[in-house]
């Protein structure tokens, strides 16, 4: 018999933050999130409250837990893209289509009740969570920023009738050996041309305190009208700074200012924590904070948060002129970078990989349905 339950319980919630744990017990690629951090999605206080609400399930099949969703209703999201969209998140189940029928009945019944006309994701509160669904790449190690599933997980989904919405690409980057001197010569012509330089900061401390408000401005303006993105709120910009300051390496982030000093373009890598995480199974004790550290002091593997360049300077080689600066660092420094999501049909930044040894690993999609 299977039984789905809202999680409403300190032993309910327990469970559904448990599930992933045992469920990917033995899986060398999955990666969880750190507990601290998503025990929060539980809190009236949570950074998302005030622009969504959110609902969870657990299922049972015979009395023992099978399988887990959530929904969120993100207000924010749908007032600026014009939906009335329900997202579902945290998905994860065994490999049996009536659980996973039933997870998804349940929150499909939740957003019709909530005046919804659609369904959509794994998306979360924002782009700032995991989402995208990995359908190519399982045997690869998940980067920290993003999930692991089964491949048996589309399979799933499709046949609860969910559809192609998007797909994001990931890669793997190695620098050759020397970037090509053209590239140095066009961008240090684009910087000179427009009287741009790189900002400066002795430690990540005072990168946050002099580029964090530029940052924010900027990625706020280069992901306007990027697929599913939300504006920041204060509660957002303090959390991301919190975590930014724990794993930020000055080594490995650009800023781009021009003469009088204001932020035109960014860019964010950070050395990967993921394995530390994983051997830790998301648990943040003393000996996985160790491992952090080193990581973070001798990085084997970037990875590449995000870049944000202003409308002014796009098309015109800044970005270029991050990417040649990171990879300068990767040909010192690491072994290979790891890029984030990038949309598909996103070339502007997807052609900048080319600077690189670049190979398309992974791709995650996100999935849609009409109710």
């Amino acid at each position: 018999m299977i039984e789905v339950k809202q999680v409403t319980t300190p032993k309910q919630r327990k469970q559904f933050l448990r599930f992933p744990l045992r469920l990917y017990k033995n899986c060398k690629y999955f990666v969880p999130p750190l507990n601290v951090d998503e025990k929060r999605i539980f809190r009236s206080d949570y950074m998302y409250c005030d622009q969504a609400e959110a609902v969870y399930f657990n299922a049972y099949l015979d009395g023992k837990m099978a399988g887990r969703i959530s929904g969120i209703l993100q207000h924010a999201a749908n007032k600026k893209w014009g939906q009335k969209r329900v997202r579902f998140t945290r998905f994860d189940c065994i490999d049996d289509l009536d659980v996973a029928r039933a997870l998804f009945d349940a929150v499909e019944s939740w957003a019709r009740q909530k005046g919804m006309t659609e369904m959509a994701g794994p998306l979360g509160f924002s782009d700032l969570e995991r989402e995208g669904l990995l359908i190519e790449g399982f045997d690869c190690l998940s980067t920290f920023e993003e999930q692991y599933n089964y491949p048996y997980y589309q399979r799933l989904i499709e046949q609860c009738g969910y559809v192609k919405d998007v797909d994001w690409l990931e890669h793997k980057l190695r620098a050759p050996q020397g970037l090509d001197p053209k590239i140095e010569r066009i961008s240090n012509h684009m910087m000179q041309r427009y009287n741009l330089h790189f900002g400066q900061a002795k430690n990540s401390d005072e990168f946050l305190k002099k580029y964090a408000d530029g940052i924010f401005r900027v990625w706020d303006e280069t992901y306007d009208g990027i697929y599913g993105t939300v504006p920041f709120t204060e509660k957002m910009k303090k959390s991301i700074v919190e975590s930014f300051r724990m794993i930020v390496d000055t080594r490995f982030v650009s800023v781009i200012l021009d003469e009088k000093e204001q932020m035109v373009a960014f860019g964010v890598a950070f050395p990967s924590i993921a394995d530390a995480v994983r051997r830790s199974r998301g648990r943040l004790t003393p000996l996985c904070l160790l491992r952090i550290m080193r990581s973070v002091k001798h990085p084997k593997v970037l990875e590449l948060g995000v870049i944000g360049v202003t409308d002014q300077y796009k098309n015109k080689a800044i970005s270029t002129a991050l990417i040649a600066k990171i990879g300068k660092d990767i040909v010192r420094k690491i072994s290979h970078a790891e890029t984030n999501l990038t949309l598909e049909y996103n070339d502007r930044i997807n052609n900048l990989w080319k600077l690189f040894e670049a190979e398309r690993h992974k791709r995650r999609r996100c999935y849609v349905k009409k109710l």
